[in-house]
């Protein structure tokens, strides 16, 4: 009688006692397998239980990830059966058929594959991550059985309707909107657009090649290729996606932006969703990107954006300041809106007067006076923060500070009895405030207007569903900046992939936040022309957080890794 996987583990010095009563005893309460339990909890690899399930058994064990299966054996099994007993075929020998499958003792998935195909059935062991990536992979994702639905359906498309126009030849936009109106087309961009949600993208990229044509997905801050459409379809595609967000098919020589807003149902709700659309002639046609802009995933509460205690003091003490300015930066999708619009909400009561001016409005607040800037009928920055000075605002948020100007009216604006909130694009707190001198700003005007800079930057989470212990060599601790007596207690955390993380092991974002309260000493820095260094060196000694240590807390709380943040920051 074959031993439990258990006692196999526990005999092979694998796990203790102690463990392996505690998996059981989840057992008890949640079901499942005790294997599972023991990989869930971090006490054994799927190595393991692959070699302890192939010595259970007396099954040979199967590495499907270095093994290529024939399509001839692969359609012996259809995929729903495949996905309901998660096995997969993986050679045929005479009347016998070998396959992979996680648990060899369901006597059901045996007789079904038996009645199905007629053959003998001769089982090997396989891990579960193994065969769920396998089964992906030759039968395909849901997503790409859907999407080759639609490549079928293009199949049929009149090839002469979707011509590629050379830039000299006059455009036909009666073919353009034909085009752009065949069902297939629409469905491809409608199944880009819901897919983009599914999937927990920000943006979406769709880009024109010489020989190619791809969609691009940014989960989590990083680019994925989600998929290769036919090249022929790149102008239908395109004249799509601008039929929907308003914008001039014919135009293609011309940078547009617009706005796409759909209605879908996701989760058996109704949902809307609000996309960003930029259109910019490349070399091959036009590359079109697609800001998702979900109000759900706005987060307002400002305790959960990821600041430290002693940066969340400053930073609240800063946005409830009478007047004065408070300055957010980072690079494009580093999080600066959604910091902004948290400050906002955060103040937000019906005795103050708020004013925003954006480019553009990414999300609708109730209670705040929001203005869409139009830079082709003169509506710039400047323009809109002029005419809200003569709106009796408390609190005025400009959405960039671009040029000397902007600079200008919006610091008179903060020495004039108003708070200001704006962003700039700076690596770092410091270096903020030179950028404000070299946009032509007088010293003294940078001192007495700024209250307190933020510099910020996005990382991804640990997935809390697969998230296990790491082992580092104390070297890379002490690298990334933690001090020789705290490296060697550092326990450092990762995610192993599992279906809720798209076996990617991160899930979601976190931010780190750089504070800079301008002091009465860092004043005196200012109107004496200190460096960014220096100002950078006083601002740490009276207590800055910097971006470095604000990431290494997050190391220190199991929130990310060292990679994550060293891909961000630097010592």
């Amino acid at each position: 009688m074959p031993l439990k996987i258990g006692e196999i583990l526990l005999k092979a010095q694998l796990i203790t006692q102690e463990q392996l009563d505690k998996a059981l005893e989840e057992q008890k309460q949640s079901g499942g397998r005790v294997g599972e339990h023991l990989l869930r909890m971090g006490y054994v690899s799927e190595e393991d239980i692959l070699d302890c399930f192939s010595q259970q058994f007396g099954v040979p064990s199967i590495n499907l990830a270095s093994f290529d299966i024939d399509e001839a054996v692969i359609r012996l099994i259809p995929a729903d059966v495949a996905r309901k007993y998660q096995f997969i075929p993986v050679s045929k020998s005479g009347a016998t058929l070998t396959v992979a499958m996680a648990d060899p003792t369901n006597v059901f998935a045996m007789d079904d594959i038996t009645f199905i195909t007629g053959y003998r059935v001769e089982p090997v062991v396989a891990s579960e991550t193994a065969l769920r990536e396998a089964i992906d992979k030759y039968y395909g994702t849901t997503h790409a059985i859907e999407l080759k639905k639609v490549m079928d359906d293009l199949s049929t498309v009149d090839e002469a309707s979707l011509e590629v126009l050379e830039e000299e030849e006059e455009l036909d936009v009666a073919d353009l909107e034909s085009s752009a109106e065949e069902a297939p087309v629409v469905r491809l961009v409608n199944l880009i657009l819901t897919d983009a949600l599914k999937r927990g993208a920000s943006d979406i990229h769709i880009e024109p090649y010489e020989k190619s044509f791809r969609v691009r997905f940014r989960i989590d801050g990083v680019l994925y290729e989600i998929m290769n459409p036919p090249l022929k379809l790149k102008d239908a595609i395109s004249s799509r996606i601008k039929i929907l967000a308003k914008l001039d098919i014919a135009e293609k020589r011309l940078p547009q932006d617009g706005r796409i807003k759909i209605k879908m149902k996701y989760q058996g709700k109704p949902k809307e969703l609000d996309y960003r659309v930029s259109t910019l002639p490349t070399l091959h046609g036009e590359k079109i990107v697609l800001r998702l802009l979900d109000k759900d995933n706005l987060m307002l509460d400002m305790t959960k954006l990821g600041f430290e205690k002693p940066s969340l003091k400053n930073f609240e003490e800063a946005i409830f300041s009478p007047y004065g300015m408070v300055l957010v930066t980072g690079p494009t999708g580093s999080g600066k809106t959604n910091t902004l619009y948290s400050a906002m909400s955060r103040i937000n009561t019906p005795e103050t007067n708020i004013m925003t001016a954006e480019d553009p409005v990414e999300f609708q607040l109730p209670g705040i006076n929001q203005v869409q800037m139009k830079e082709n009928i003169g509506l710039n920055f400047a323009a809109a923060l002029r005419s809200f000075l003569r709106q009796d605002p408390n609190i005025v948020l400009v959405g960039e500070i671009r040029d000397f100007e902007t600079a200008e009216i919006a610091i008179k604006a903060a020495l004039t009895g108003h708070l200001v909130l704006s962003t700039l694009h700076t690596n770092d707190a410091p270096s903020t405030i030179n950028r404000l001198m070299n946009m032509g700003i007088e010293p003294f005007l940078v001192a007495t207007s700024v209250n307190l800079i933020v510099a910020q930057r996005l990382i991804r989470r640990v997935c809390q569903k697969c998230k296990e212990p790491e082992d580092a060599p104390i070297q890379a601790l002490l690298n990334v900046g933690f001090s020789e007596s705290e490296a060697p207690n550092i326990q450092l955390y990762k995610g192993r992939g599992c279906d809720v993380c798209n076996q990617r092991g991160y899930k979601g974002r976190v931010g780190l936040y750089e504070v800079l309260k301008v002091t009465e000493d860092i004043r005196e820095m200012i109107l004496s022309g200190a460096s960014a260094v220096e100002l950078r060196n006083r601002a740490i000694e009276e207590g800055m957080i910097t971006l470095r240590q604000s990431g290494l807390q997050k190391i220190r709380d199991g929130v990310t890794t060292i990679e994550e943040v060293v891909r961000e920051t630097v010592i």
